[in-house]
C-alpha cells in the first residue's frame, strides 16, 4: 500500500479548484476508522513535512528551518484534509479555493515579519 501511495500522491503538485498552486504533497497522514481500517486523513505540505519524511541530517535541517519560521510549532506542517481532494491525476486537485485554505506557517511568518513591512505591500495583487 505504501508503494502505491508513494506513486499516487507523494511529490505531486496540489492545485486548488481554480488551478492555482497550493504546494506539493510532502507526506501523508493516516487515520484509523472505528473498524480499525486505515485511511488517508490529510495531505501534508511544507518543509517540515518533507524533512520528517526524508529523515537523516538533511531532514532534520529542513525541519529546523521550518520551525525557525513558525511561531506555533503545533501547526507545522500545513495539513490539507483529504476530504477536500476532488481527484488525483497529474496533480492533486482540490475542490477548495486557495483562499479558503489555511496559509502555511512559514508563509504566515514571512508575510508578518518581512512582506508586510515593505512599503506598498498592502496594495500588491489588488
Amino acid at each position: 500500500m505504501r508503494m502505491q501511495l508513494g506513486r499516487q500522491l507523494l511529490d505531486r503538485q496540489i492545485v486548488d479548484r481554480d488551478g492555482r498552486l497550493v504546494g506539493k504533497v510532502d507526506d501523508v497522514e493516516f487515520g484509523v476508522d472505528a473498524d480499525g481500517v486505515p485511511y488517508v486523513a490529510a495531505l501534508l505540505t511544507g518543509q517540515g513535512a518533507l524533512g520528517q519524511r526524508i529523515g537523516g541530517r538533511i531532514g532534520r535541517l529542513l525541519v529546523a528551518v521550518a520551525d525557525r519560521f513558525t511561531e506555533d510549532r503545533a501547526v507545522t506542517p500545513l495539513r490539507i484534509p483529504y476530504r477536500l481532494v476532488e481527484r488525483v491525476d497529474s496533480a492533486v486537485r482540490l475542490r477548495a479555493c486557495l483562499d479558503d485554505l489555511p496559509a502555511s506557517p512559514v508563509e504566515q511568518w514571512l508575510r508578518r515579519h518581512l512582506i508586510d513591512r515593505i512599503p506598498g505591500a498592502d496594495r500588491a495583487g489588488g
